[in-house]
């Protein structure tokens, strides 16, 4: 199956023809036209012969945004964009972009011992796989329709069998899957799986090729809980996420809980809460194996993508939440968040205009390790640490604070601030001052050189516009991207030091990172601009490009679009549609490995139709989507390439 439509990839090969390739990736001009005896590479330079030239810049050049002119654009991964090369010499090229995938979810794929795995799949506490059981007769595997985070990484040392070239690592998470065969919904039903994907880069075209893919083991951290965002941290390892925790204090009627509890372990009943909401950390091993551990001290919160800064002890997180916070956890030792000190942000707004803007003060939540608060997670209940009324008890000792949009009132007790800092996060950070009043924080990434992060609010509603977690501005909806100045010097609200040269001292939007709703839908069901962002969600910033690339998950968008912006020439540039229905994932900027640049993106759930969003699309492109996608069972796993011959990024 292509995923380039016709008259894309007849684009791309004219423009491709003659030409230089650019090492954005890996897909060649001749495996777009699919032509074998085109597929041979020229040979390299002879020593002797000029340096190849060197580049000075590159910028995006965006594409149109698909419509029901073709439909077929719409159902699949369509890009139509391009990039351009500006070389020291003052001289420009022009490059087709274009998406490979590793796979689809649901494929055989190999297991680098000569046999083949489930993309995908997903496996109980004794590593079985587990069956979807929902129409008898056609029992099989589950597989997940929703991949996310991923991180792309390589090692010293590195040896898989089946590798011609070099040895490159992926690490891919599966968030949920969306329904079972009966078209039951199974949202949060099934513990995440996560997989090491061993992939062989040719050292001439930067091609990448699987050749092995190994399921991580996850009984040791009590399985996984709904994995979405992911980033690489600075000592190589992959950091997941376990976004949305389980509410402890109203676990006994959660019935997705307790699904989740028995497809791991086999008993509704046996999965504790506070095991789950916190950060996973894989290292990747060098025969292409992984191993997983679970940090219990950056807070128990609805974890999205970190952000490591480059002290390698700051960590700033997105928190996708109604009443979320802005939580900045700072470790003891670098390249080890094993244990460090937890603290929350104090909005202090100056402007209510747009997305608002504020100057930051943070709260200091309390200093743990991840041991001893897991130790407290094994044998805590939530009335151990806190009494939880969802209504006015009329009792003066509790305190109203705001909780998962709308409001609960706690009281503490005696002696547990530290388990409520670490198990209850959200309660305790609002009980002891904290700003909980963001809506769907979603990604964090980090601009070195200017010392600015960058974090995506989804969606700008709720709680953002009512004052009930001290923010109240005016919107838009179709959220936006928040620019936080970086700084040492800090002192929390008790006037300690803040041990860190990162600490985020305001946060605004800028314009270009700001949605757009529309007063009504457009004549294709658009209700945020489509010329713009709209609900941001996993951002990544490649200091060599200059870019901020920005995947959305926007019920506004008929397709969801990844973009690039370049933060020195403030240009907007939409560079990938995914199908429609389907949220933009997985994304990862690799500034250079082995001299190849990559962008990593997923998607996940593809004809996730809405309505009204969907109402003027959907028979059109349903039968189109559940032909491409395993009839809306599968989605893609792989990466934006340019094709790579020629000319390197690498002197950027």
């Amino acid at each position: 199956m292509s995923h380039l439509p016709d008259s894309g990839r007849r684009r791309a090969l004219r423009l491709l023809a003659g030409t230089s390739l650019l090492p954005l990736g890996s897909l060649s001009a001749a495996a777009l036209a699919s032509d074998p005896a085109a597929a041979r590479l020229p040979p390299p330079p002879r020593p002797g012969r000029p340096p190849r030239p060197r580049v000075r810049a590159v910028s995006f050049d965006g594409m149109e945004a698909p419509s029901l002119a073709e439909p077929a654009a719409m159902a699949t991964t369509s890009v139509r964009s391009h990039v351009e090369v500006i070389l020291h010499d003052g001289s420009r090229q022009r490059y087709a972009l274009a998406y490979r995938p590793f796979f689809l979810t649901g494929d055989q794929v190999p297991d680098g011992a000569g046999g083949s795995v489930l993309a995908g799949g997903y496996y109980d506490i004794h590593n079985r796989p587990i069956l979807d059981r929902s129409v008898p007769g056609s029992e099989r595997p589950f597989f997940s329709d929703c991949p996310d985070g991923s991180s792309l990484l390589t090692l010293p040392h590195a040896h898989v069998p089946g590798v011609r070239g070099n040895t490159v690592f992926a690490v891919v998470q599966f968030e949920y899957t969306t329904r079972d065969l009966a078209g039951n919904g199974t949202y949060r039903q099934l513990p995440a799986p996560i997989a090491v994907l061993t992939l062989d880069q040719d050292p001439r075209s930067g091609h990448l090729r699987l050749v092995k893919y190994h399921n991580v083991d996850t009984s040791a951290v009590h399985g996984l809980w709904t994995t979405c965002g992911a980033s690489l941290s600075p000592w190589n390892t992959h950091l997941s996420s376990e976004e949305y925790e389980p509410d402890a204090a109203s676990i006994a009627g959660n019935t997705q809980f307790q699904r989740f509890s028995e497809h791991l372990y086999g008993d509704p009943t046996r999965a504790n809460p506070y095991h789950y909401g916190h950060l996973p950390e894989v290292t990747v091993h060098a025969d292409g194996s992984g191993s997983i551990r679970k940090h219990y001290c950056l807070g128990r919160i609805s974890h999205e993508l970190v952000q490591v800064m480059p002290d390698r002890r700051t960590v700033l997180m997105g928190d996708d939440a109604s009443n979320g916070g802005l939580f900045l956890f700072v470790a003891d030792r670098e390249c080890d968040l094993s244990s460090g000190t937890l603290y929350v942000a104090k909005w202090r707004q100056r402007s209510a205009s747009g997305p608002g803007a504020a100057t930051l003060e943070w709260i200091r939540l309390g200093s743990a390790s991840s041991d001893e608060i897991e130790a407290m997670a094994d044998v805590l209940r939530i009335g151990d640490i806190m009494d939880v009324a969802t209504r006015d008890p009329g009792d003066p000792s509790y305190t109203r604070i705001p909780y998962s949009g709308g409001f609960n009132w706690v009281r503490l007790r005696p002696g547990m601030e530290q388990a409520a800092a670490f198990l209850e996060t959200h309660r305790y950070a609002a009980l002891v001052g904290g700003s909980l009043g963001f809506t769907k924080m979603e990604g964090t990434t980090v601009d070195t050189r200017d010392r600015i992060a960058y974090s995506a609010m989804s969606y700008i509603q709720g709680s953002m516009l009512d004052g009930s977690g001290d923010i109240r501005v005016q919107g838009p909806t179709a959220g936006a991207i928040y620019a936080l100045p970086l700084r040492g010097g800090q002192r929390d609200h008790l006037g300690q030091p803040i041990r860190s040269e990162w600490v985020p001292v305001s946060m605004s939007a800028p314009p270009a990172l700001t949605g757009r709703d529309l007063p009504a839908a457009d004549a294709l069901g658009n209700l945020a601009d489509p010329e713009r962002i709209a609900n941001p969600d996993n951002i990544k910033f490649s200091q060599r490009l200059r870019t901020l690339f920005i995947g959305e998950d926007s019920a506004m968008h008929v397709n969801n679009f990844l973009w690039a912006y370049n933060v020195d020439t403030g240009k907007l540039s939409r560079l990938l549609s995914v199908p429609a229905g389907a949220e933009s994932t997985g994304l990862h900027a690799v500034d250079e490995i082995h001299g190849w640049t990559y962008v990593m993106s997923n998607f996940q759930h593809p004809g996730d139709w809405e309505s009204p969003l969907h109402d003027k699309v959907k028979a059109q492109l349903d039968p189109l989507v559940r032909a491409n996608y395993k009839d809306r069972y599968g989605a893609a796993v792989g990466y934006l390439t340019g094709d790579p011959v020629g000319l390197r990024l690498d002197d950027v």
